[in-house]
C-alpha cells in the first residue's frame, strides 16, 4: 500500500523550500499539503479562534505526480488539523513533514517555529512527523544538499520507524552537499534570545516597535544540536511535546 503524507509549514504554500519537500516526499507515497496562503514564521503553536479559517484547493505541484494541494488561510497548526479533521477525515496519515524552513530551528527556536508547531501538532494527533529546516534565510537558498538528507531521513523513517520519539527535529546546513559531513543524533542545545525593540514613527506620527535582538548560546556541549551545525553536521533532535519538568515533581510534592 503506498504511504499517505501529509506535507507542511510556515513560510508560506510558494515557499521554495515546501516545493523542495514535496518533490522528495512524493518519491515515497501520495502527498496531500496543506499550508498557510502566507509567511507565518514565528506562530508557534497558534490556533485560529476569533474568525473562519478558508481553505482552498491550488495547482501549485501540478508538475509533481501524486500531490493533492490546499492553501489555508490560518497558522501552520491550523493547517495539519484542518488536514486531520476535514480534508482526509477518516484516513490516517503515515508521516506528516513540514519545511524545509528557510532558517534554523535549533535550541530554543522550537519553541517558537510555526515549522516545528505543524510537525508537534501532527506528533500530538498520533502521526509521525518530522521539521525540516536549512540554516539559510536566503529566499534564493539552494535546496537540493537538504534533499539529499530529507530522503534519507524520510527512507528511514518510514522504513525502519521512529523508536521512543514521534517527532523529530531536523536542521541541515547551508553546505554544499560534498561539504556536509554527515548526520548526528542530538539533543536541543540550552540557548535564549536577548530581545531589543527599534522604535520608530509611522507616516502618521504613531510610534511603532520593531522585535529585533540576536541568540545566546549557553551550552559549550559538543552534543547538541547547535555545535552539529556549526561543524558541518545535520542534526536530528528527537523532541517531544509533554511539558513536565520531571526531576521537580517529588520537591514539589513534598511542598504541598
Amino acid at each position: 500500500m503506498r504511504k499517505q503524507i501529509l506535507v507542511s509549514n510556515d513560510d508560506g504554500i510558494t515557499s521554495k523550500g515546501i516545493r523542495a519537500l514535496v518533490e522528495v516526499a512524493a518519491t515515497f507515497g501520495d502527498v496531500t499539503v496543506v499550508a498557510p496562503d502566507k509567511p507565518q514564521s514565528g506562530q508557534g503553536h497558534a490556533i485560529t479562534l476569533e474568525h473562519p479559517l478558508r481553505l482552498y484547493g491550488v495547482d501549485l505541484f501540478w508538475d509533481i505526480p501524486n500531490v493533492r494541494a490546499f492553501e489555508c488561510s490560518g497558522t501552520p497548526v491550523d493547517c495539519v488539523k484542518l488536514a486531520k479533521n476535514v480534508i482526509a477525515k477518516g484516513q490516517q496519515f503515515d508521516l506528516c513533514v513540514s519545511g524545509i524552513n528557510h532558517g534554523s530551528n535549533t535550541s530554543i527556536n522550537i519553541i517558537y517555529s510555526g515549522t516545528m508547531s505543524a510537525a508537534t501538532e501532527a506528533a500530538v494527533e498520533k502521526i509521525p512527523a518530522i521539521g525540516f529546516s536549512l540554516t539559510s534565510f536566503r529566499h534564493d537558498a539552494d535546496f537540493n544538499a537538504a534533499k539529499h538528507y530529507v530522503h534519507h531521513i524520510i527512507e528511514t523513517a518510514l522504513g525502519k520507524g521512529m523508536p521512543e520519539s514521534n517527532l523529530w527535529n531536523v536542521n541541515i546546513p547551508n553546505l554544499p552537499l560534498e561539504e556536509i559531513k554527515g548526520m548526528r543524533v542530538c539533543r536541543q542545545a540550552k540557548g535564549y534570545w536577548t530581545e531589543e525593540f527599534v522604535q520608530g514613527k509611522d507616516p502618521a506620527g504613531r510610534a511603532y516597535f520593531w522585535l529585533a535582538g540576536h541568540f545566546v548560546c549557553e551550552d559549550e556541549g559538543d552534543d547538541t544540536d547547535i555545535w552539529a551545525i556549526e561543524n558541518g553536521y545535520v542534526s536530528i533532535v528527537p523532541a517531544m511535546f509533554d511539558l513536565t519538568h520531571y526531576p521537580a515533581l517529588q520537591p514539589l510534592r513534598d511542598l504541598f
